[in-house]
């Protein structure tokens, strides 16, 4: 995994909210008026034009020829992720923990958050750019949040919740989003090993491949397009699970499968009408700390 690569990513899903947000407020999934502060400027052009139907359409196709299914899925993972991330809250989590935060803006849009601590734990370059742009945004930093730097293949959260005072024993909510699949097993066992830690009660919210794909890519629609374009850009995938095995994964880490779909279910919950292929081997699951 590249330094950068949480950066260019960060940037996508920025666009794709943005690109969301500036759809009619009846038909938007949410409403996301921070993600434009994070664009490069050929991405803000995008976005201003959208508000044209025509150049909107033309830029969906656009996206949608480029990287199959990735614009649909990542905005009604957005919502989707809202959700489970409410229910949680609702449930009696008392702290947000953002591992690989990116660009992610809930602790900003999503009002049921600002009575909570939000930690956000991200590579050292993305964090810092984003800090700078939210502070540029809003003129003062939010303080409900706290945004802690560390390389995920390469320092223990152990060591930064030690040094941060992180609090273990109070149940928590995480959301892990897009980071999984350029980590390393060991890697990625380390991170749920981290929290299975906390408090029981805990809810952990996260994405991951379905491992096939890194496989067998041309099992599934645009896959082989997907993995070439990454391998040129030196951002490999390097980890998946077998959905089927996913329960039995998380339960040695002392964690129970709530719910685990995949691009396919969670579009078609949010987006029935879009009959739009592509990036089925992406999925969201939500597991209990028991």
């Amino acid at each position: 995994m590249k330094t950068d690569t949480a950066s260019r990513t960060a940037q996508y899903m920025a666009l794709f909210r943005a690109l969301e947000t500036n759809r009619p407020s009846g038909k938007r999934l949410f409403t996301d008026p921070y993600a434009f502060s994070f664009l490069t400027a050929r991405f803000k052009i995008i976005t201003q034009l959208s508000v044209v139907p025509f150049i909107r359409n033309l830029v969906y196709r656009i996206i949608r020829k480029r990287i199959p299914g990735a614009l649909s899925s990542g905005v009604a993972r957005t919502r989707y992720i809202d959700e489970l991330l409410q229910q949680a809250v609702r449930d009696g989590a008392k702290q947000v923990v953002i591992l690989g935060a990116g660009y992610d803006t809930r602790a900003l849009r999503l009002g049921f958050l600002r009575a909570l601590p939000v930690i956000e734990i991200d590579h050292p370059a993305t964090a810092r750019a984003k800090r700078e742009r939210i502070l540029k945004s809003l003129g003062h930093m939010p303080d409900h949040v706290r945004y802690l730097e560390i390389d995920f293949n390469e320092q223990k959260l152990e060591q930064l919740a030690a040094a941060e005072q992180i609090d273990l024993s109070r149940p928590t909510v995480f959301i892990w989003e897009g980071v999984s699949n350029y980590l390393s097993h060991e890697a990625v066992a380390s991170t749920f090993a981290f929290m299975g830690s906390f408090a029981a009660g805990s809810y952990i919210i996260f994405t991951y491949v379905d491992e096939k794909v890194l496989r067998y890519p041309a099992a599934f629609f645009g896959g082989e397009k997907l993995l070439h374009d990454l391998r040129q850009i030196e951002e490999n995938w390097t980890f998946g699970l077998e959905p089927i095995l996913v329960r039995r994964y998380l339960d040695d880490f002392g964690m129970e499968l709530l719910e685990d779909y995949s691009a396919v279910e969670y579009r078609n919950r949010y987006l029935p009408e879009r009959t739009e292929k592509g990036y089925e081997f992406y999925r969201v699951a939500f597991a209990l700390k028991r």
